[in-house]
C-alpha cells in the first residue's frame, strides 16, 4: 500500500511522464452463482429421467457422504415415476447454480466424446504391431496434496535416475521403444496408430480380437506430460481452418499426409495407459468408477464441478443446430477438460457415436445442481 501511495504522490507532485501506478486487481467473480430453476432453458420440458438413472449409479460412491445419504435413498425409491415427479425431486433436493469463469462470463465450450471400437490381437504380427500398454513398472506417482494440501488433486509422475526423480518418457520416446519400464507391459496390439491415439484421447474403448472376442479397456494411468490438442496444432499450421476442425477433419488430413502423422501425434507428449475391464454391459467406467450413460454423463473439471453432481446443459446439436437442453451427471474427468464452464458429453459407443462426438465443439452454458442442506 505504501509503495502505491508513494508512486501516485510522486506523479502528482512532479507531473512526470512515468508509467501510471498499477490499478488494484479486480476480484475474481465467483464460479457458482445461485439462481432459480426458471433460469434453466426448457427445464420444464426436458425429461430428467435418464439423468436420474445415471444419478443412481453415482450414488454408489456418494452414498456415504452425509449430504447424499437421504438424497440417494429418495432417488432409488423413484423407480418408474413419471417425468414430473422426477423433476420435482430434483427441484426439492437440489439448488441450481450458474457456472461462470473468473471474469464473470457464463458461456463456455461443450464437446463430445465416445467409446471407440478398435481391431486387435493378443499377439503382435505384421498387421497388429502397435502396443496398448498397462502402466509401466518403473513409473512413480507423487500425490502433492500429501505435502501441500492446497494442491489437492495434483500429482507428479516420473521415474528414478539414481536418487533423482525425473520426468517419465513422453509419447515420442515411448513409441520409439525407449521406455524400458514398458517391456512386458503390453496388454494387446492394434492395427492402427491413429485409432490408438484417439483411444487414448477418449480414455476408454473396446477392442475386437481376431477370434471375434470383444474386450473393454479403461483408463489406468498417464505419463505425467501435459495434453496438447493436435487439432490446435493443425489450425496453427494452416492445415485445417478453425471452423472446419473436427475429429473427421483430422482423420482426413492424416490419410492425405501419412508421412507427417507421427510428427503430428508426437506434438501431444501425453500418453495414456490402460487396464482390461470385465464385462461389456453398460457404458465404459468414468472417473467415479461407475458406467457412463449415453447422452447423460459428463466429463468435467472437478475443481469446479463436484463429481456426481447433476449438471444442466444448454447448447446446440452439432449436426442439426437445434437446441440441446438436458440434465446430465458429472461422472468423468479428462486431461483436456479444464475450467469452470467446460464439459465433455459422453455420446455412446462405436463409429456413429464417434461421428457425433467428432463434430461437437459448441458454445454453451452450464448449471450445477448442488444438494440442499436439510435443516
Amino acid at each position: 500500500m505504501r509503495s502505491l501511495v508513494a508512486c501516485c504522490l510522486s506523479l502528482l507532485l512532479a507531473a512526470c511522464a512515468a508509467p501510471r501506478c498499477p490499478a488494484p486487481a479486480k476480484p475474481a467473480a465467483p464460479s457458482l452463482v445461485p439462481v432459480a430453476f426458471s433460469e434453466l432453458p426448457d427445464w420444464r420440458s426436458a425429461d430428467p429421467r435418464p439423468a436420474l438413472a445415471a444419478l443412481r449409479l453415482s450414488c454408489q460412491p456418494l452414498a456415504k457422504k452425509p449430504e447424499w445419504q437421504g438424497l440417494c435413498a429418495e432417488a432409488h425409491a423413484l423407480d418408474g415415476e413419471d417425468a414430473n415427479v422426477v423433476r420435482r425431486f430434483f427441484e426439492a433436493r437440489f439448488a441450481p447454480h450458474a457456472l461462470q469463469n473468473a471474469e464473470g462470463v457464463r458461456e463456455g465450450l461443450i464437446t463430445g466424446y465416445f467409446e471407440p471400437v478398435l481391431n486387435g490381437s493378443r499377439s503382435p504380427d505384421a498387421r497388429f504391431r502397435y502396443p496398448v500398454y498397462a502402466p509401466p513398472a518403473d513409473m512413480i506417482t507423487v500425490e502433492l496434496a500429501q505435502l501441500y494440501p492446497e494442491l489437492k488433486g495434483l500429482r507428479l509422475r516420473g521415474r528414478l535416475e539414481g536418487n533423482k526423480l525425473v520426468p517419465y518418457a513422453d509419447r515420442a520416446a515411448i513409441d520409439a521403444g525407449e521406455a524400458t519400464g514398458l517391456k512386458g507391459r503390453e496388454l494387446l496390439w492394434v492395427d492402427d496408430p491413429l485409432a490408438l491415439f484417439f483411444l487414448q484421447v477418449q480414455g476408454s474403448g473396446r477392442v475386437k480380437l481376431e477370434n471375434g472376442e470383444v474386450l473393454r479397456l479403461g483408463y489406468a494411468d498417464q505419463n505425467g506430460h501435459p495434453y496438447r490438442a493436435v487439432g490446435k496444432k493443425l489450425i496453427a499450421l494452416g492445415e485445417i481452418p478453425a471452423e472446419k476442425m473436427s475429429m473427421q477433419a483430422i482423420l482426413a488430413w492424416a490419410q492425405a499426409h501419412p508421412a507427417r502423422v507421427t510428427d503430428l501425434l508426437n506434438y501431444n507428449p501425453s500418453y495414456v495407459f490402460f487396464r482390461e475391464l470385465p464385462g461389456l454391459t453398460g457404458g465404459p467406467l468414468g472417473s467415479q468408477g461407475v458406467p457412463l450413460t449415453d447422452g447423460h454423463s459428463l466429463a468435467v473439471d472437478p475443481k469446479h464441478i463436484p463429481l456426481g453432481s447433476p449438471v444442466f446443459i444448454a447448447t446446440r446439436d452439432a449436426k442439426t443446430d437445434e437446441s440441446l437442453h438436458r440434465l446430465a451427471i458429472a461422472q468423468d474427468t479428462g486431461g483436456a477438460i479444464r475450467g469452470e464452464v467446460r464439459a465433455d458429453l459422453f455420446v455412446g459407443t462405436g463409429p456413429a457415436a464417434g461421428e457425433t462426438a467428432g463434430l461437437m465443439k459448441q458454445k454453451g452454458r452450464l448449471w450445477v445442481l448442488l444438494p440442499r442442506i436439510k435443516p
